[in-house]
């Protein structure tokens, strides 16, 4: 193995393989994968590529849900110097279209329950079947692995390229600060087309010869009977994740007991819903990340957790951290990703003249060196000349105990500039008693001026709020 690819992630399940090629690496809906298969099954992958002409820096687009022959195409990858794309099922048609016209990729691999949604985009569906002896190919620790596409809350999604040494910077970070062992038990039910569906957890049991429970979609009640039937040990989820955990019926009663590390991040993590399963007798990890970052930033240590409610943690390892002068997280590190695809406007205005990624979160930071993320830069408004970060004022609305979910937004204000839309799921609440609340927790600057009561919050693959996809 040259210098250059040290850091690659081919030799992850390689080496695996070798040494336990029996141990499970995948429970998928009761079918077990083991490394060995695991290994082979990418073997055969790469093989393919490599007959139908694909070569190092060739970019395969996925459009499918959550399987183990995906894991085995990522990992195909991985061994041949490929560049992985895989795209939202949950996306329409012309979105679709849109991703495959800026990625050029050579193939695009799609599961036969998006086949249709496929085909409407006009796009040619490879017909690529695994088989043959894996080519003499090796990546090179710069190399691209994955083009992850951003939401997008601000005009088009943009291509997020991360390198071999970004996943694997990343993920010994992971490693240090919340450790996996062989004997853990990961629940995956984040997204394969999203940073977190590999990143965070899945890649670093494949490394250390964990096993992964591998949900196709998230489903709460599923999710509380594979924990005690699985004894899951660790699970790594968004805010609403834990907020739907919560709601259902069988949380109160659930069998948690195996549960170790539990880990949030995507997004801040209201206070109260951190409160509801400490008494639980589960303590969430908090994080922090973003997909420029692949994705881990920022984690709160297991015995801070409750000293240190609402914040989300100090740099993992090999990460530093920083505030602009108006407070934007700032971010450098192996795991920084080294820029947009085919972007080179977007790159330059992702990071500072002195090279740090600009997170648009904005944070602050305690004399401790603890972080706490107040909210998106975009997002804050300028009421009566006070900054106003929605995140907070989402908080205080978890509290109240007929709230299920809120988002804030900013709106014009002929007398104040700009004030603040509350937009809330809730049963039996009365827009006056919502205001109250908030006028007896909070600034009265911060109260906003009016409540819309909605059936859902619109979220995206990942969980993260769409405030664009609010009513106007």
């Amino acid at each position: 193995m040259t210098a250059q690819g040290r850091h690659t992630l081919g030799r992850w399940v390689r080496d695996r393989a070798r040494a336990t090629p029996g141990r499970v690496a995948i429970d998928y809906l009761d079918r077990l994968v083991t490394y060995g298969e695991l290994d082979a099954g990418s073997d055969a992958w790469a093989a393919a590529f490599h007959e139908a002409g694909l070569r190092r820096g060739d970019r395969v687009a996925t459009l499918t849900g959550n399987t183990p022959e995906h894991v085995t195409v990522m990992l195909a990858c991985a061994k041949t110097g490929l560049v992985l794309v895989p795209i939202s099922w949950r996306l329409a048609a012309p979105e679709v279209r849109y991703q495959l016209e800026d990625s050029e990729p050579a193939l695009f691999l799609v599961e036969d329950e998006y086949r249709e949604l496929a085909e409407a985009t006009g796009w040619e569906i490879s017909d690529v079947e695994p088989g043959g002896a894996a080519p003499d190919v090796e990546a090179a620790d710069d190399d691209p692995l994955l083009l992850i596409y951003t939401s997008g809350t601000t005009g088009k999604p943009k291509g997020a390229l991360l390198t071999h040494a970004n996943c694997f910077w990343t993920n010994l970070s992971l490693d240090l600060s919340t450790p996996m062992d062989v004997d853990d038990v990961v629940l995956q039910v984040l997204p394969q087309f999203h940073c977190g569906g590999w990143n965070v957890q899945p890649l670093l049991a494949w490394w250390k010869g964990a096993k992964v429970v591998l949900e196709r979609s998230f489903d709460a009640g599923r999710a509380l009977e594979l924990i005690e039937r699985k004894h899951v040990t660790t699970i790594m989820g968004v805010p609403a994740i834990y907020l739907f955990l919560a709601q259902h019926e069988r949380f109160a009663s659930a069998d948690l007991s195996s549960l170790r590390r539990v880990v949030v991040g995507g997004a801040p993590m209201p206070e109260p819903l951190l409160e509801t399963w400490a008494e639980r007798g589960t303590v969430i990890v908090q994080g922090y990340g973003l997909t420029e970052a692949a994705p881990n930033v920022l984690c709160l240590p297991p015995e801070d957790a409750v000293r240190k409610i609402g914040f989300a943690g100090k740099p993992y390892p090999f990460v530093d951290v920083d505030l602009s002068h108006e407070g934007e997280l700032l971010v450098k590190g192996p795991n920084v990703f080294p820029g947009y695809w085919r972007n080179a406007e977007a790159t330059a205005d992702a990071f500072t003249v002195g090279g740090w990624l600009r997170t648009g979160d904005i944070a602050e930071r305690d004399g401790e060196g603890f972080y706490r993320i107040k909210g998106r830069l975009k997002e804050m408004y300028i009421s009566g000349g006070e900054n106003v970060y929605p995140a907070e004022i989402e908080t205080v609305l978890h509290e109240h105990p007929r709230i299920a979910d809120a988002a804030v937004v900013g709106v014009p204000d002929e007398r104040w500039g700009e004030v603040g839309v509350a937009y809330v799921v809730a049963d039996g609440v009365a827009e006056e008693e919502v205001l109250a609340w908030c006028g007896e927790r909070l600034a009265r600057f911060k109260v906003p001026k009016a409540v819309r009561f909605v059936d859902v919050i619109p979220r995206n693959g990942l969980g993260k709020m769409q405030k664009q996809e609010l009513p106007a």
